[in-house]
């Protein structure tokens, strides 16, 4: 490695690190929590009585999960304004993501759901409990812990997903490393700095993830 090349690691480092901070992990929280909230709502949809909500959640679940990520944001992005409807960069991202994000996540909430023995709706239904209350207040808390390994694992492949806003001219990460890298030329350098910030974030993800299962174990343990 030169010393021109050290030199513009060092000056872009900053940049793309507030570009990480002020765009990607923003961008990939809030459409996680969205996300998160429509996944519950079309899990609970899978596993109504009522054949079409059941069916109309099946097949969100299956366009969703049967096609790319990218198609998903271009179709939002580029695609709406043809039917007259125009959304900003930042907006249609989130919605792309969250979006996705339900589609995946649905079937972990709904497994988890299910993985509740059924003796826990058995006992909220004697003593009193309507679904819906037993729902909230005994199955969904017991299905959370369950969810936490496979969501914390969604949300880190989330945050690398991000790059793909970039596509859409939102200001992320790996916008702003494209940026410099135009106006440097040094693409190769600076697209390893890129993934080398992503790993250091997905690693203290990972580490999270980790200490919240650990927890988890303990609080289950006693």
């Amino acid at each position: 490695m030169t010393s021109e090349n050290l030199s513009l690691i060092l000056t872009s480092l900053g940049p793309i690190v507030l570009a990480a901070i002020a765009g990607t992990i923003p961008l990939a929280l809030i459409s996680f929590a969205v996300g998160l909230a429509i996944a519950v709502a079309v899990a609970l949809m899978r596993l109504s009585k009522v054949r079409i909500v059941s069916a109309l959640a099946r097949f969100y679940v299956s366009v969703v999960r049967g096609t790319p990520l990218l198609v998903q944001l271009f179709v939002i992005f580029y695609g709406l304004p043809s039917i007259g409807l125009t959304i900003d960069p930042w907006p249609s991202a989130i919605a792309a993501f969250s979006i996705n994000v339900g589609g995946y996540a649905a079937e972990i909430v709904r497994a988890a759901i299910l993985s509740v023995p059924k003796g826990q709706w058995e006992a909220a239904h004697v003593i009193g409990m309507s679904r819906r209350l037993a729902l909230r207040r005994i199955i969904l808390p017991q299905a959370a812990r369950v969810s936490v390994p496979p969501l914390s694992n969604t949300f880190i492949s989330l945050v690398k997903d991000t790059s793909l806003a970039s596509l859409i001219l939102v200001t992320e990460l790996f916008r702003q490393t494209q940026e410099i890298a135009a106006f440097s030329g040094e693409f190769m350098t600076l697209y390893l700095e890129a993934a080398l910030v992503y790993w250091v974030i997905c690693l203290g993800l990972s580490a999270a993830q980790n200490r919240l299962e650990r927890r988890l174990d303990r609080y289950v343990a006693h």
